[in-house]
Order: structure tokens, then sequence, then C-alpha cells
């Protein structure tokens, strides 16, 4: 029986939840969902999922120059994917793609898709 894979989706936007939420289902995906950046670490860190996509507009009560914490417990990194509109912001996730908004969703879709699975 094949493992299902997770992604954790943290975003603002109902919107981008819902289609990233819907699509990624219909492709045998496990998915997690937070509305804000300490919610997500938060479940990160509880379900431990394959893969992050997070909205650098995400509410945070960290610092803006503390960086996130996404690794997994034994250290190895997690494919994560920041959406957002500055560069100077994903110095705080060094290894982290970055996708500039606007975006269209079939390539970030496809961009999920190819990372999860370089990752098996």
């Amino acid at each position: 029986m094949a493992v299902s894979r997770s992604v954790l989706v943290v975003d603002h936007s109902d919107e981008t939840r819902e289609v990233l939420r819907t699509v990624l289902k219909r492709r045998g995906l496990n998915i997690l969902e937070a509305r804000a950046a300490q919610q997500g670490l938060d479940m990160a860190r509880e379900h431990q999922p394959d893969l992050i996509v997070l909205d650098l507009e995400a509410e945070t009560t960290q610092g803006a120059d503390e960086p996130l914490e996404f690794d997994r417990p034994d250290g190895r990194q997690r494919p994560v994917i920041l959406l957002g509109t500055a560069r100077r912001q994903a110095a705080h996730l060094p290894g982290a793609e970055f996708v500039s908004k606007p975006y269209h969703y079939g390539p970030l879709i496809r961009r999920i898709e190819e990372l999860l699975e370089s990752a098996r």
C-alpha cells in the first residue's frame, strides 16, 4: 500500500488554500492547512508534512529577523515553497524555493509535485 504524501499550506487566503486543497487532494495528497505562520510551524512540528507551501504574508508572531524553522527532527531540510513579493524574505529559509506573486496555480502545483517526487 502506498503511503500518502502530505502538504502543509500556510496562507491567509481562503481562496488559495481551497484551490490547493481541492487540486492536491485529487492527486492523492493529504492536505494540512493553516492561516498564520505560527499555526503552520506548530502543525509542521506535529504532523511532519512532506512539503510546505508558505505565503510570506501569513501573519507571524516571530520577529522579522527571526528565521522560520521548518526542518525535520532528523535535521534534514524539508522542501518549502515560499509565495511572496520580496525575495529578501526568502533568506529566512535557506534552500526554499521562491514563487513570486502574482502566480498561476498550474505551474505552482506542478512544482509541488516535482519537489515531492524528488524528495522520495
